[in-house]
């Protein structure tokens, strides 16, 4: 009989360190989510979203409770999900809160349209998706955000790079025709 030895016990804190530098091998595209509505708006950055369904067209995002997006997300029922091209950095930064920039202010510099719920959409994104809040289930320290798409901008469709992030940093994955 094969005996395998038991893996050590590794204490909580080593794990979560662990965990989260796994995680971070998983090259993610990056996007701002937002919600609300003129100075009641804010967003975070993300790279955690994916496609739930084709139909009917759906996405899901994990949102962690803590993040000022939230209450806006439960209140105004809508949240827009903003792919960012690599020129994006800066957006990404400022939704990320660095230099300590929140809420509305996060909007500086950038062009914002509505279409549809009125979530706040980047008008030149590689691509944004305007969404009605389906669904929202509590894991842990973050909710699992299942939207039903109600419009999709194509502001760079035809980009030919995408802003992702791998191990800690940005980067650039590219399309080449």
């Amino acid at each position: 009989m094969n005996e395998h030895p038991r893996p050590p016990v590794i204490p909580d804190a080593a794990r979560h360190d662990a965990f989260r530098g796994a995680m971070r091998s998983l090259a993610g595209a990056v996007s701002v989510i937002t919600a609300g509505f003129g100075d009641e708006r804010s967003g975070l950055t993300a790279t955690s979203v994916s496609s739930l369904s084709i139909d009917p067209p759906t996405l899901i995002a994990c949102i962690n409770r803590n993040a000022s997006t939230w209450p806006l997300i439960q209140r105004h029922r809508h949240f827009g999900v903003n792919v960012l091209a690599p020129h994006h950095e800066v957006v990404a930064d400022r939704f990320a809160g660095r230099h300590g920039v929140k809420g509305a202010a996060r909007y500086a510099g950038a062009d914002w349209l509505e279409l549809v719920t009125g979530a706040p959409i980047l008008a030149d994104a590689v691509v944004a998706i305007d969404c009605e809040l389906e669904e929202a289930i509590d894991r842990h320290s973050h909710s699992i955000v299942i939207g039903r798409v109600r419009a999709i901008h194509a502001g760079l469709g035809d980009a030919d790079a995408a802003l992702i992030y791998w191990r800690g940093a940005y980067g650039a994955v590219t399309h080449h025709r």
